[in-house]
């Protein structure tokens, strides 16, 4: 019983000393693969919208929201936001990072996509951007039940190309 409880002990030990080992080696994987080709990565892999966005005391938002792909899982879906109040003085850049998700379905559109921005923060935090199968080089701002924001104003951005 003893010469079992002994080999059980060493055999757990081996196996997580070798499952440490690999987990440094593919952190070390990651680190060196995405320091190398994020540059790519990020042109390749990028949605890129941008437009004018209604501001009720400045002469509108230039917005610049980009979506990175990434290597297709959550971890790497990344998105960034930048957003310049135009008419104020002076004229600052605020630029927004962090991790969005993906939801089906906008509106009556069942193949539509809405980006949740900040999806693991709290919901106040949390902004909304989908687009509509039939359209998808225009992307709209959405409001908090994830709806198409009905307005005179332009509330949508354009697909760079």
């Amino acid at each position: 019983m003893k010469n079992v409880l002994i080999l059980l002990i060493t055999a757990v030990q081996f196996l997580s000393c070798n499952s440490k080992k690999n987990e440094e080696n593919t952190k070390t994987e990651v680190i060196d693969s995405t320091s190398t080709k994020v540059e790519k990565s990020t042109a390749e892999n990028a949605l890129v919208y941008e437009g004018l966005l209604p501001c009720a005391d400045c002469s509108g938002i230039q917005t610049v929201l980009k979506i990175y792909q990434g290597n297709g899982t959550m971890e790497g879906q990344k998105f960034e936001l930048s957003s310049i109040y135009k008419g104020k003085s002076p004229e600052k850049e605020f630029v927004e990072k962090g991790n969005f998700n993906t939801e089906r379905g906008l509106e009556n559109d069942p193949d539509g996509t809405i980006f949740v921005l900040n999806w693991d923060k709290p919901v106040e935090k949390q902004s909304y951007y989908g687009y509509l199968s039939t359209d998808t080089k225009k992307i709209y701002m959405l409001d908090r039940e994830r709806k198409i924001i009905k307005s005179k104003l332009n509330y949508s951005l354009d697909l760079k190309k």
